[in-house]
């Protein structure tokens, strides 16, 4: 799908990766939250919403006969930074980039603000170059490869087995407009003018009309949003809260405001939710680098001494069986819910292209 320059690991699909990838290239004040559905209301709790990031699975079709293709491509609109996809294996973090790099209010740090400005009048090809030959991005997107020796990124031309391939697109508002960032494509498409937040409204059809193009039953599909960091938002609601409990108690007592009181330790409850949740993903993160297979060859080698191996591989297979029929029923049971497309379930494993 791009040229292989340079080294570029698989990363997984996952919205602690993603933020610590954001974080660890110097953005600040931003995270990436799975979503799992498209309607307003869901959006709307994480506003403001930057940009979307939406995993499809790749057929190698023409772009021309995609849904959205007859949204017209900007070819030489410099007031979009779009990037051609040039690295395989990357187009995750270029659809991360494409919504951080068309943001006025993010702070991106000292090394991507300076990046922007190197590239700003490169054509799309060679931004996509810069991108490749950027050490701080490359270092940051590998340093999330899974240690894991079993995996092989090698496309061996002797298997007769196809493998899946996904990708990466960024949906995020420019100055007043819808636009489409497919790093495979020759430039932004533009999906017409939206004001304001209207333009979660206007997305939402575009990625389903893309879904519902897929045959019935798949539902590996993901959807990913660049959202404000979600602590700060919080922080700053209490302090609102805060403020307008003081004023309201000050005119009519202290036993005044008992909604406000509610919604304060909400939001209370909502910071604490979330700093469990980073120091997860943080653990997440460290688990993913950690190659284990030397403590499960000791396990296995002492539970092979001691007789035991034997009867828990067959209980493992008997299990598998079960779970694979479970999974079977579950993927049917939610192509019949969704019309044959929906989003992917936070267990489903994909990686980027």
């Amino acid at each position: 799908m791009a040229e292989d320059t340079g080294n570029w690991c698989l990363i997984e699909s996952d919205p602690g990766v993603f933020s610590g990838l954001i974080k660890g290239i110097g953005v600040n004040g931003v995270q990436v939250e799975e979503i799992y559905s498209i309607d307003r209301d869901t959006l709307e709790d994480l506003k403001p919403v930057h940009g979307l990031i939406f995993l499809f699975k790749w057929e190698g079709r023409n772009p021309a006969n995609a849904p959205g293709s007859q949204a017209p491509i900007e070819y030489d609109n410099q007031q979009v930074f779009f990037a051609q996809q040039v690295i395989t294996n990357a187009c995750a973090t270029q659809a991360i980039l494409s919504i951080l790099l068309n943001s006025s209010s993010i702070d991106l740090g000292e090394e991507l603000t300076n990046f922007k400005a190197f590239v700003a009048d490169f054509p799309a090809e060679l931004k996509g170059h810069a991108i490749s030959n950027s050490d701080l991005i490359r270092t940051v997107h590998n340093s999330f490869a899974r240690s894991d020796p079993f995996i092989n990124e090698m496309n061996d031309p002797s298997s007769k087995e196809k493998e899946d391939l996904f990708h990466f697109i960024a949906y995020t508002p420019v100055n007043g407009h819808l636009y489409e960032l497919d790093g495979l494509q020759e430039g932004p498409r533009n999906h017409g003018p939206c004001a304001g937040d209207s333009w979660l409204d206007q997305v939402g059809p575009i990625i389903q009309a893309r879904m519902a193009q897929y045959a019935s039953g798949e539902i590996r599909f993901n959807l990913m949003a660049v959202v404000d960091d979600r602590i700060k938002v919080y922080q700053e609601k209490q302090r609102n809260y805060e403020a307008q409990l003081a004023t309201l108690q000050q005119k009519e007592g202290p036993e005044a405001g008992g909604w406000l009181k509610g919604e304060i330790e909400n939001l209370r409850q909502d910071i604490v939710k979330e700093e469990e949740k980073r120091l997860k993903q943080q653990r997440e993160n460290k688990l993913r680098r950690h190659n284990f297979v030397p403590l499960i060859y000791e396990l296995l080698k002492g539970l092979a001494q001691e007789g035991k191996l034997e009867d828990l591989i067959e209980e493992g297979r008997t299990r598998a069986k079960a779970e694979l029929e479970s999974a079977k029923q579950r993927k049917a049971a939610a192509a019949a819910a969704t019309g044959g497309a929906g989003l992917a379930d936070e267990d489903t494993d994909m990686y980027d292209d």
